[in-house]
């Protein structure tokens, strides 16, 4: 079982969940971040961190955004070929609902 990042996240990248968790489980492209699932250990530290509540837990992902669960582990699987985990907490995006005030 692992933890999955959902559509909330996109056009966001909060990123005060990778600095919790355990595992360097996070990656990020340009539009949002994902999570590893073959490293993922469950914790549930990154889901209470996030501003936008775009992390659940994979059995508990909203039925609209199901979809996510197969593109976390497909985009991952693509970004670890050129990068390597995101560990530090970054700005998010300018067009993140709460940067905007």
């Amino acid at each position: 079982m692992s933890y999955v990042v959902c559509e909330p996240c996109r056009d966001c990248k909060y990123t005060d969940c990778v600095v919790v968790c355990p595992c360097e489980c996070f990656y990020e492209d340009e539009r949002m971040l994902y999570i590893d699932p073959d490293h993922c250990v469950d914790c549930d530290a990154c889901r209470p961190e996030c501003p936008v509540e775009a992390i659940f837990q994979e059995m508990e992902v909203p039925s609209k955004w199901t979809e996510f669960i197969a593109l976390n582990a497909e985009r991952v699987d693509a970004i670890k070929a050129s990068h390597g985990p995101i560990t530090e907490k970054r700005e998010p995006l300018p067009r993140s609902p709460l940067a905007r005030g």
